[in-house]
């Protein structure tokens, strides 16, 4: 079996065809109509699962996990179409440190601009960043750890509050439902969040978004730590140049603001369709600037041609947007930090 096959029915453990009945039954009953065939794979790897006879251990990670992804789902449902940026940073930072009001600052004028603001919902850069955009456009993804960190007085009690037993559930929420990053000085956990957050873009799990390096005036924060991924991940040939372009470094609010709203001033949104990359617009691109994309970015197809595309089937089966305009091409060695000089002329229009 290869990485991206699913395990062959057989290979599977047997649940009995009165329990396979029964879950059948169960997701008509629930009237899973919107995706049936995904809550039959759900129900089915859930009996399946519990049938394996897993240890305890093993069972509370799986329940907890979809309990909390279940809970953070809800709580982002209705605020789905709305644009959200994530805000990471050291729960460490006091209020009086130059980066707590750089922090706050930032939020502050994101949440002007119609942004909300998502934070792990701790103390110190977290807490800057949902004072400055305010209770009503705040959302937290609390840790809950043995010490308890409770949730910052800016969003204790919120409805837009949830809280994690895990890490990894709660770095899932805090990158899925935002479209811009913006990540100040931190320790061990705010690196961790940071360098997933570019690994899922580097590999193409996680859409094209603009993430902002921010650090005070003068701050050397990030200086130091590019100057270890220049140093060591791209002198030693463990990532492509093309990788750096992923992040943008910031020292003011104003940059970092002008970074994360110009992304999407035309840009859209991206989708594989077999071979294929299909680049959704906003509006479409002039003749004259379809020239330059290729003059400057050809080298990411194939045959060295992007051009204007309509929707493509499986696009139009899940009515994906299909009232923009798209660029279309089948995209050639995958290095996904090469998009962004294609998303920035896109951008110029």
């Amino acid at each position: 079996m290869t990485a991206n096959e699913r395990p062959h029915p057989e290979d599977e453990t047997v649940i009995g065809p009165e329990i396979e009945a029964d879950i059948e039954q169960l997701v008509r009953d629930l009237d899973s109509t919107v995706n049936p065939e995904l809550a039959r794979e759900l129900m089915f790897g859930a009996a399946r699962l519990v049938a394996d006879r897993p240890d305890r251990l093993d069972m509370k990670i799986a329940s907890a996990a979809l309990v909390e992804m279940r809970e953070a789902f809800d709580m982002f449902r209705p605020y789905r179409d709305l644009k959200k940026v994530t805000i990471f940073g050291s729960a460490r930072t006091r209020p009086d440190d130059p980066a707590y009001a750089l922090a706050r600052d930032v939020a502050r004028r994101l949440a002007e601009d119609g942004w909300m603001v998502v934070t792990g919902a701790g103390p110190g850069i977290m807490m800057a960043a949902n004072e400055g955009a305010g209770r009503e456009r705040s959302f937290g993804v609390n840790i809950r750890l043995p010490f308890e960190q409770e949730a910052n007085a800016f969003l204790a009690g919120d409805e837009k509050l949830v809280a994690m037993k895990y890490f990894f559930t709660r770095k899932l929420m805090l990158i899925k439902e935002s479209k811009g990053f913006v990540a100040l000085p931190g320790g061990f956990g705010t690196l961790d969040e940071t360098f997933e957050l570019l690994t899922l873009q580097q590999t193409g799990k996680a859409e094209p978004s603009p993430v902002v390096l921010l650090d005070v005036p003068g701050g050397t924060y990030w200086k130091h730590w590019e100057e270890f991924v220049t140093g060591e991940l791209e002198a030693g040939g463990l990532i492509n140049p093309a990788d750096r372009r992923q992040y943008f470094m910031a020292h003011d609010v104003g940059q970092a603001c002008r970074e994360i709203t110009r992304f999407w001033h035309n840009y859209h949104s991206i989708r594989y369709v077999g071979d294929r990359l299909v680049v959704r617009m906003l509006r479409p691109v002039p003749e004259h600037l379809l020239e330059e994309i290729n003059a400057e970015c050809g080298y990411l197809a194939v045959d060295g041609r992007i051009l204007p595309s309509q929707p493509l089937r499986p696009e139009i089966t899940s009515d994906d947007v299909v009232d923009l305009p798209r660029l279309a091409f089948r995209y050639g060695p995958r290095h996904y930090g090469r998009l962004r000089p294609l998303i920035d002329l896109i951008n110029t229009v």
